[in-house]
C-alpha cells in the first residue's frame, strides 16, 4: 500500500472465519474483536463470533446444530462505530478447555483424549468455517497448538481448518510479545488505587498490603507499584530458593495425605512466609528513618499457591478451605486465597516485636475490577493492531499455527507455536520478570533502601 490508497481485496480461498475469546476478561478485548470484524467484513469474508469460548463447541456431535445468536453471532454484520473502545467482550468468554486431556504428543493417538478437540473441528465444519482465531492466555495458546496437531493428523479428505492465536492476558506473562493488550489499562487503574491508598496511609498512619493478579509473573504487580508509587512490591520471582521447603500434600476436603502409585506421600513446595514479613518490616523501618510513616505494599497473588497449608487455613473459612479444587488447567485457585489480610497481621506482629509500637496493617485484594476497565488509547491501538494482524495472517499471508505479536513500534510479527510452546510437554513457555532486569531493578531503586 502507498499513501492514501485503500487496501486491495485479498487473494484467498478463505470464505468464513470464526473467532473465540477464552479465559478471563481483559480491557481492550473489543478493540481486538472489532478490528478483526471490520477488516474481514470489508474484505467480503464472513466472521462468526463463537459465544463464550469453546463452551458450545467442546461437546458438539455430528447431527447437532449451532444456532445463530445463541451459539454464535455474525460479526461481519456487527461493525458499528464505538465497538473498539467499549468495555467488556461482545462475544463473551468462558474457561472450557477442549485440550486439557492432552499432556504429551503421544496422547494424540488416544481417541478419548482428542475427542473434545475433534468435537471443536466438527462444530466449525458444520458452519463451513475455514479458519479459527483464538484469543486468550497461555493456556488458550496451548489449546490452539493442540487443535492444530489434531487437525494435522486428520485424513487429507477432512476439512483442514487453520488456526492462529492472538495473545491476551493482563498478567503480561507471554513469551513472544513485549506487552499484551489491556496490560497498561489494568495497570492504570491499579496505580490509581495504589496512589489513593498511599494518600490514606499518609493521613492515618495505617499500612496497606494489596494483593494483585499474576500467578507466575509479577508484571502487573510491578506495573502497579512503579506507576502507583507503592512502598514495596514482591512477586513470586522475588522469592529466593532458600525460602522454600517441602510439606506433605493434604486434600483440603478429606484431610488425608495424597499418595502416589508407590504409596508415598506427595510433597508440595511451600514458602517460609516469615521471610516476606521480615522484608516488609525492614522497608517500613527504612522509610521511618526517611521520615515516612506511610506504607503500601503490592504483592502478587501467585505467592498464595505456595503458602503452607497452615497459612492457607488462616486465609479462608473452613467451607472455603474444603472447597479449594484445581481448575480445568490444574491450577490451584489462588484468587480465592485472600492472604493479604493474614500477611498484614503477621507484619503488625513483627513490627511490634521489633519496636514495641503498634501499626495497623490492612489487607486488600485487587483483581476483577480491572479486567473490564475503560481501555486507554495505547491499548486500543495495540489491540486493534493485534486484530488487524490476525486478519493479515489469515487473509493476506495464509498463515497457520502462529501467534500475532506486536512490538514497541507497532510492527507485526508472527512467531510460530513451536517457538512459544514446549512441544514435548505441550505447555507454553513462561515469562516471569527476570530478577536483575532493568524493570526489576527500577522497583528496588525507588523503594527505601534497607541497610
Amino acid at each position: 500500500m502507498s499513501y492514501l490508497a485503500s487496501p486491495k481485496l485479498p487473494n484467498t480461498k478463505i470464505k468464513k472465519v470464526a473467532i473465540l475469546f477464552s479465559g478471563g476478561p481483559a480491557p481492550t478485548a473489543n478493540s481486538v474483536i472489532g478490528s478483526i470484524a471490520i477488516c474481514f467484513a470489508r474484505a467480503g469474508i464472513e466472521v462468526y463470533g463463537m459465544k463464550n469460548g469453546y463452551t458450545h463447541l467442546i461437546d458438539f456431535k455430528d447431527g447437532n446444530k449451532l444456532v445463530e445468536n445463541e451459539h454464535y453471532i455474525r460479526l461481519d454484520k456487527c461493525i458499528e462505530e464505538g465497538l473498539r473502545t467499549s468495555r467488556g467482550i461482545i462475544i463473551g468468554t468462558a474457561r472450557a478447555n477442549p485440550g486439557k486431556l492432552l499432556k504429551q504428543p503421544a496422547d494424540l493417538t488416544d481417541p478419548q483424549k482428542i475427542e473434545p478437540l475433534l468435537n471443536v473441528h466438527r462444530a466449525l465444519k458444520s458452519l463451513d468455517i475455514d479458519a479459527l482465531i483464538s484469543i486468550g492466555g497461555d493456556d488458550t495458546l496451548t489449546t490452539a497448538a493442540k487443535f492444530k496437531l489434531v487437525v494435522d493428523n486428520l485424513p487429507k479428505t477432512e476439512k483442514q481448518i487453520s488456526i492462529i492465536h492472538l495473545p491476551k492476558t493482563i498478567d503480561n506473562d507471554y513469551k513472544g510479545i513485549d506487552f499484551t493488550f489491556g496490560y497498561f489499562t489494568a495497570v492504570e487503574m491499579l496505580a490509581l488505587e495504589t496512589r489513593n491508598l498511599l494518600a490514606d496511609s499518609e493521613a492515618t498512619g495505617a499500612g496497606y498490603i494489596s494483593q494483585v493478579m499474576g500467578r507466575k509473573a509479577a508484571w502487573l504487580a510491578y506495573g502497579a507499584a512503579i506507576a502507583g508509587e507503592a512502598s514495596l512490591v514482591i512477586g513470586l520471582e522475588d522469592i529466593h530458593k532458600s525460602w522454600y521447603y517441602n510439606e506433605p500434600i493434604i486434600d483440603p476436603e478429606s484431610g488425608k495425605e495424597l499418595k502416589n502409585e508407590k504409596n508415598e506421600t506427595l510433597q508440595r513446595n511451600v514458602i517460609d512466609i516469615s521471610k516476606i514479613v521480615e522484608r516488609c518490616v525492614d522497608v517500613i523501618q527504612a522509610r521511618e528513618k526517611e521520615g515516612k510513616n506511610s506504607f503500601v505494599a503490592i504483592v502478587s497473588e501467585g505467592i498464595a499457591e505456595f503458602l503452607p497449608l497452615s497459612e492457607i487455613r488462616m486465609c479462608c473459612s473452613d467451607d472455603e478451605y474444603k472447597s479449594l479444587k484445581p481448575d480445568t488447567f490444574g491450577h490451584f485457585p489462588v484468587s480465592q486465597l485472600k492472604y493479604s489480610s493474614r500477611l498484614g497481621r503477621l507484619i503488625s506482629d513483627e513490627y511490634k516485636k521489633r519496636t514495641g509500637k503498634s501499626k495497623k496493617m490492612v489487607g486488600l485484594q485487587f483483581g476483577y475490577e480491572v479486567r473490564c476497565n475503560q481501555p486507554t488509547a495505547y491499548d486500543v491501538i495495540l489491540g486493534s493492531q493485534i486484530g488487524f494482524g490476525g486478519y493479515r495472517a489469515i487473509a493476506e499471508l495464509g498463515k497457520n499455527g502462529i501467534m500475532v505479536s506486536v512490538g514497541n513500534t507497532m510492527d507485526i510479527t508472527y512467531p510460530t507455536f513451536e517457538e512459544l510452546i514446549d512441544m514435548n510437554k505441550l505447555r507454553a513457555y513462561e515469562r516471569p520478570i527476570q530478577v536483575g532486569s532493568d524493570i526489576h531493578n527500577l522497583a528496588r531503586y525507588l523503594e527505601a533502601w534497607v541497610k
